[in-house]
Parts: C-alpha cells; sequence; structure tokens
C-alpha cells in the first residue's frame, strides 16, 4: 500500500536528513483536505526538532526525499506545515488492475490466536427485546463482524439473565391472574406473553404502594409492608433453595421466552455461538465471592453481607453477597468471567452494554484484580448511548418500551409502502417483492443506528431512516443495484476482463478509486476503535462518490471500449465493497431494486 511506503520514506528522510531514529506512529499520514491538491498529507511539526529549521523548509527537504525514494509520488505541495503528495494516476489504474478480481480485498484471514469473544443482547427472560437491545444486538453483531475481518479469531456469546426478582415478579403474577394462560392458547409470542405479566405485576404493585399511603404510610414504610413484592422475594428464595414447583413454573416460562427470542434473533440476523444463562453461573460466583472472603481479600459485614473495599481505587464499596446470602448482578458477572477463561482462554472479552453500566465495568475489572485474577485486564467494555424515540424515553415496567418485534414489522410495512409508491417493484414476483421489502425495512434500521458513534445518545426516527435519498441504508442499497444493473447490461464478466495500461482517468474517477484504496485501513480503524460509524460513514461517502461519477461520467454510452471496459470494471470493484461493507454492518444488498 502506497501509505506504507510513504511511513518508510519518512522514516528514512528524517534518518538521513537528520541523523535521528523515529517510530512509524510518529508519522502522521492523513488524506489530504479537497481544497488543495493532493491525496496525502504528511504533517511535518513532529519532524521539525529533528531538522532544526522551519515547518517549510523541512516539509520542502523531506519531499525532494520522498519524490526521489517514492517512484509512485509525482508531485508535492507545502502548506505550512503539512506535506501533501500527488500519487501518480498510474498507480491508481495499477490498483484497481491488481485488486478487481480480489474477493478478499481488505479482509484480513483470521488468525489461529486466542479468541476474543464478544457479549452482546443480555436479554431478561421476563420481557421481549426492545428497541435499547435491538441498538446492543446490532452494535455487537457489527463489532464481531469487522474483528473478523481485521483477522481476529472471534466467538460471539451471549448471557441470558434468567434470573432474579425481576423474573420472579412475572412468575408471581402469572401464578396470580394468569388462569392457565400459555403462547399456544393465546397465539402471543412468548417473550410478549411473560411481558405483559412483568407490567401487570407492576400495576399491581403500585395499586399497592398508594393504598398503604393513602391508609397513612410513608412511602419507604409502604414499600417494606408490600404484600405482593414479600410474595415475589420469597419466590426468589424458593427458586434458589430449588423449590420443585418454583423451578418448573420458571422452566415453563423461560422456555416461551427463548422460543420468542429465538424468532426475533432470526428476523434481526443475528446468531450466537455459546450461550450463557446468569442460573448456571452464579453459584460459581458465590464461590469466587466466599473464597476471596475467606482469603480476607473481601470483607464480611456485622449483617452478613461481603463487601469489596475499593476506596483506595479511588471507587466506593461494593455488595457481592447479600446479608440473606443472595447474590448480585455483580456476582454472577465474576462468575461468567471466570467460566469464559475456562472455556475459551480468550485474549479478550468485550462487554456490548449501556453506557449506564460504566461504573459496573470499571468495578468488575477492579474486583478480579483484587481477587488475584491475571485475565481481568482482558476484559473490554463496549460503551454505548441511549436510543430515544421522539416521544421521550422507555420504561419496560410501565410497558412503555418500543418492541423490537413490532419496530421491524413497522420498518418493513413502511418499506413496502414507499418502494411500491416509488414502482421499484412492478416485475417483482410476490415472494421476491416480499424479501426486498424484509431487506430494505432492516437496511434501513440497522444503518440508521450503527451509522451514530456508538458512544452517543441517538434519536431513532424511522420515517427519516427509510428514504432512497441522502446517508441511509436504502440510498446505499439503492446504488449497489444500480451497479449490479449496469455490470449486466454491460455485459461485463469480472474473470474475463483486462485493463488496458494506457487509460487515462479522470478526477472522478480517481476519487472513487482513492476511496476503494482506504477500505482495509478503514476497517482497520473500525476494528481499533470498535466502530461500526466508520464503516458505515466511510460507505456513504463511497456511494455517493460513485453516483457523482455515474451522473457525470458515460459508461456504457461510452464509445471507447478500453474506456468503457475500464469504467465497468471500476464499477463492479466498488459493489464489490459497498457490499461487503454493508456485509459488515450485517446489512443485506439486492442487486436488484
Amino acid at each position: 500500500m502506497i501509505e506504507d511506503k510513504i511511513i518508510e520514506a519518512c522514516i528514512a528522510a528524517v534518518k538521513q536528513l537528520y541523523g535521528q531514529d523515529v517510530q512509524a506512529d510518529a508519522v502522521q499520514l492523513q488524506k489530504t483536505r479537497k481544497e488543495f491538491e493532493g491525496d496525502l498529507t504528511v504533517v511535518v511539526f513532529p519532524f521539525t526538532k529533528a531538522s532544526r529549521k522551519g515547518p517549510e523548509p523541512t516539509a520542502q527537504e523531506i519531499g525532494e526525499y520522498i519524490i526521489a525514494q517514492v517512484p509512485e509520488i509525482c508531485k508535492y505541495g507545502i502548506v505550512k506545515g503539512f506535506l501533501n503528495l500527488v500519487v501518480k494516476p498510474e498507480y491508481w489504474l495499477e490498483f484497481l488492475r491488481q485488486q478487481n478480481k480480489n474477493p478478499n480485498f481488505g479482509i484480513v484471514a483470521s488468525s489461529a490466536s486466542k479468541p476474543w469473544l464478544i457479549e452482546f443482547s443480555s436479554p431478561n427472560t421476563n420481557k421481549p427485546l426492545h428497541l435499547g437491545h435491538i441498538r446492543n444486538n446490532l452494535l455487537g453483531w457489527s463489532v464481531s463482524k469487522i474483528l473478523e475481518a481485521d483477522g481476529k479469531n472471534v466467538i460471539r456469546v451471549n448471557l441470558v439473565n434468567d434470573r432474579g426478582i425481576h423474573i420472579c415478579k412475572s412468575m408471581l403474577a402469572w401464578k396470580k391472574w394468569g388462569n392457565g394462560e400459555s403462547p399456544e392458547g393465546s397465539g402471543k409470542k412468548g417473550d410478549h406473553l411473560v411481558g405483559e405479566y412483568y407490567v401487570l405485576f407492576d400495576k399491581e404493585y403500585k395499586k399497592e404502594i398508594a393504598a398503604l399511603v393513602a391508609s397513612g404510610l410513608n412511602e419507604e414504610e409502604a414499600q417494606k409492608q408490600s404484600s405482593i413484592m414479600q410474595e415475589a422475594q420469597k419466590l426468589l428464595r424458593l427458586w434458589e433453595s430449588g423449590d420443585e414447583e418454583t423451578l418448573k413454573l420458571w422452566k415453563m416460562m423461560n422456555a416461551w421466552v427463548y422460543a420468542g427470542f429465538d424468532l426475533t434473533y432470526q428476523t434481526m440476523g443475528i446468531a450466537f455461538e455459546k450461550t450463557y444463562y446468569e442460573s448456571n453461573t452464579y453459584l460459581l460466583g458465590k464461590e469466587i465471592v466466599e473464597k476471596g472472603e475467606a482469603q480476607h481479600l473481601l470483607k464480611r459485614k456485622e449483617d452478613g453481607s461481603v463487601w469489596a473495599d475499593l476506596t483506595d481505587d479511588g471507587l466506593d464499596e461494593k455488595l457481592l453477597l447479600r446479608s440473606d446470602g443472595t447474590s448480585v448482578y455483580m456476582t454472577q458477572d465474576l462468575g461468567t468471567a471466570r467460566l469464559r477463561v475456562d472455556d475459551f482462554n480468550p485474549e479478550r472479552m468485550l462487554y456490548v452494554v449501556g453506557n449506564e453500566q460504566n461504573y459496573h465495568f470499571t468495578v468488575l475489572k477492579k474486583v478480579l484484580a483484587r481477587l488475584g485474577f491475571p485475565w481481568a485486564e482482558a476484559i473490554h467494555h463496549v460503551s454505548y448511548g441511549m436510543v430515544e424515540l421522539p416521544e421521550g424515553k422507555m420504561k419496560s415496567r410501565e410497558g412503555t418500551v418500543v418492541d423490537a418485534d413490532d419496530l421491524m414489522d413497522e420498518m418493513k410495512t413502511t418499506a413496502q409502502r414507499m418502494t411500491e409508491e416509488l414502482g421499484k417493484t412492478a416485475d417483482f414476483t410476490p415472494e421476491e417483492a416480499d424479501r426486498l421489502y424484509h431487506m430494505i425495512g432492516m437496511g434501513a434500521l440497522k444503518y440508521f443506528i450503527l451509522k451514530v458513534d456508538p458512544e452517543k445518545n441517538m434519536l431513532f426516527n424511522p420515517e427519516e431512516s427509510i428514504d432512497f435519498d441522502g446517508n441511509t441504508g436504502p440510498f446505499i442499497q439503492y446504488t449497489h443495484a444500480r451497479i449490479c444493473s449496469l455490470i449486466k447490461r454491460g455485459g461485463f464478466d469480472i474473470e474475463k476482463s483486462s485493463l488496458s495500461p494506457q487509460i487515462v482517468i479522470c478526477d472522478e474517477e480517481r476519487d472513487i478509486l482513492r476511496l476503494c484504496h482506504d477500505f482495509p485501513v478503514i476497517i482497520h480503524k473500525a476494528a481499533l476503535e470498535l466502530s461500526p460509524a466508520q464503516i458505515a460513514n466511510y460507505t456513504y461517502e463511497l456511494t455517493r462518490t460513485y453516483n457523482t461519477f455515474y451522473q457525470k461520467i458515460p459508461v456504457l454510452k461510452e464509445n471507447d471500449e478500453a474506456i468503457r471496459h475500464f469504467r465497468l470494471a471500476l464499477s463492479a470493484f466498488t459493489g464489490h465493497i459497498i457490499k461487503e461493507c454493508m456485509c459488515l454492518l450485517g446489512i443485506e444488498v439486492p442487486e436488484r431494486m
């Protein structure tokens, strides 16, 4: 790659000209700003200490050296401390000739090194997946695909939160008011049915609290005396003690939820290599905590609860076991982490979890390190912001969440309406049309969410996401279909193609080639930053640049056969990269629409 040659030349120039050694990471190389001539720019300021000269004379000396040593560079320009380098047009033509038949361009082969585990989804079995889970799942899946493309050995894992007081609330509500209702009898999806009982519990709990407050108790007293909450807590204790009837109910309702989750994941297009369950990991977590307390690494308070004192680390005390011996979320996370290390011995363990849990993961690493686990530093929290709708925040207990299944259905319906209005499926069979509507709807949803920097909060507007113009999934999908149609009409066969070395490329063609050339760099950057937004926005820039070319430069109407063939090859290569990028985002692209 030309970038590597320029970096090597800069290192050699500083050594030869100024007698100083510099490392590769000291060479700042970036794309030349559009208002200046050039393809790549070297930031010269870091070298002025070695040269003992101003930025401009330093840039001139390094520029002359690069021209002499890197034959692909034909010209340079200096703007203050920036050295703008012009790449020969022949380089771009040769790049396309070498790579247009390479199906793996930009993709690094997976190594046999230690795996990278990435946990995402992590649903609770008391409710269906909602809009927040959609961002989590799409982000986790895309990051895993990007890491794979960057050569990592990736294992996708899920942790199902299948125990705890929230699960018992749904169970208790079903026992009290369910009258034997089931998914089969009601025609409801299992996770939706269980979620309704979770909401019902909260409604009844609030009614009871209101009545107790009206009788003269304050809010705190009312919560302590709530009979329905006491029943739920009793159910949790029965579960933890292994009560047969309680476990039977728990297994039945969880099975309903799992069947519902599987359908949602299928629609979303994601899957996991392994699923962990909190019910199987919390006991290991308790053992770890009890061992740590016996070794005086943790402390037990007078009420019997066990805590990690992290005040020396600038944090606070963290509860690990309650006074009644029951565990907390941190407890099961300790056990799950240990189990994953035993299962896979991973190089890294990534947790895709919302930014409200930033502190939790800081504490998790500190506690594991305190307990003497050397792999604690392998844990990394892939934090992301919340998703809101124009109406505001969502609340599961109040039943105001945006259900993932409903949203995906809405996206498909909207895609169908807008596609039919534009007359894009007139010659499709009903099956083909239905497949296209799903592809466009899910593409719009995924792209709209993934184009936003993961750490930022975002506002999701379904109507804005389905637009065939602008920075949207459907715009990119339509461009890919347009390229496929162009290739088909031009009778272009990539396997039989050959490019004339005499072609003179125009500015629009060079702009596309420069962006295509960036593809491997973008993948690596996205992998380093764990950010699908890097891929999404690069794809939009490439798509927009190609459409500018398509509107201004004739392809099929070009009379010169060699030039026409080159432009078809350029189009096919661009289409391939667009498809690969969208695949990294978990998005399918149609060949016609």
